[in-house]
């Protein structure tokens, strides 16, 4: 990992995610016609808290790479523990992982995930970029169906692996849009539906964050059991507010974040 950049590493999980997610490099062109310049706000991924592959793993290139823990966040009912980075360059985009909490899961819910886990290969497990690595194991969709009917997000996991769940417009750097309702009209406009739950902007001025994204791309999966047409990633928006002692809102709200997640609900 000497010669990882942060440059070539946002660029590789950027490559991930925009072949799962033609949505994105879509929309961003979308933009970038209208004369935007596009700048990433944060990253996203998911995992479990196995200490194989937990957040701590996830994070071990942005850490060697100039990044910091910040803010952690807890979301009961979903089971997900999550926390933060962010770069000394506030330029750099922030990273957000979040993993599931095994030991709250069902006995069936927990011995699938660990079944999942026991598959990957030491090198698998060592590689310093696993967090892009895709899905290392074999699954049918049998166990994701099970999987869904109590977490969406570990049948997500079982489905698609290690790569950026999402990547997010910074929105205050785009000039051609008044606000988010504008923006997310423009994108459906444009054919792409939005993530409703909880309404369409999540968050306000008042929590100094305002959020709002995409529903999934829906692409074609391969289990062992045959092809399925599933929710794969996603695109999000956020706008920072000003805070009373100055400089941009640099975290995340709770409440949003909770309703975001289910931009791979089917």
């Amino acid at each position: 990992m000497t010669d990882l950049t942060l440059d070539s590493l946002f660029g590789q999980l950027w490559q991930r995610y925009a072949a799962l997610t033609p949505q994105a490099d879509a929309i961003r062109q979308l933009f970038e016609g209208r004369g935007e310049t596009v700048i990433n706000d944060h990253v996203a991924f998911r995992t479990l808290n196995d200490h194989r592959l937990g957040i701590d793993k996830i994070a071990a290139p942005f850490l060697s790479l100039g990044y910091e823990a910040k803010d952690e966040y807890r979301f009961e009912q979903k089971k997900l523990f999550a926390r933060y980075y962010a770069h000394e360059d506030e330029t750099r985009p922030k990273v957000f992982i979040s993993e599931l909490l095994l030991e709250e899961c069902s006995d069936d819910v927990r011995q699938a995930m660990e079944h999942i886990i026991d598959q990957m290969t030491e090198e698998q497990l060592s590689d310093p970029l696993m967090l892009n690595s895709g899905r290392c194991w074999k699954s049918d969709f049998a166990t994701y169906e099970r999987l869904y009917e109590e977490s969406e997000y570990a049948a997500w996991f079982s489905a698609f692996g290690f790569c950026a769940n999402h990547f997010t417009v910074f929105v205050n750097a785009l000039e051609g849009f008044k606000n988010l309702e504008e923006l997310a009209s423009f994108i459906e406009d444009a054919g792409y539906p939005m993530n409703r739950s909880g309404g369409l902007v999540k968050g306000s001025p008042e929590v100094y964050l305002e959020q709002c994204s995409t529903m999934a791309t829906k692409v074609t999966v391969s289990f062992e059991d045959g092809e399925h047409e599933l929710p794969s990633c996603f695109y999000e928006f956020a706008k920072r507010f000003e805070m009373p002692a100055g400089g941009l809102y640099q975290g995340f709200v709770a409440a949003s974040a909770d309703k975001i997640f289910e931009s791979t609900n089917r």
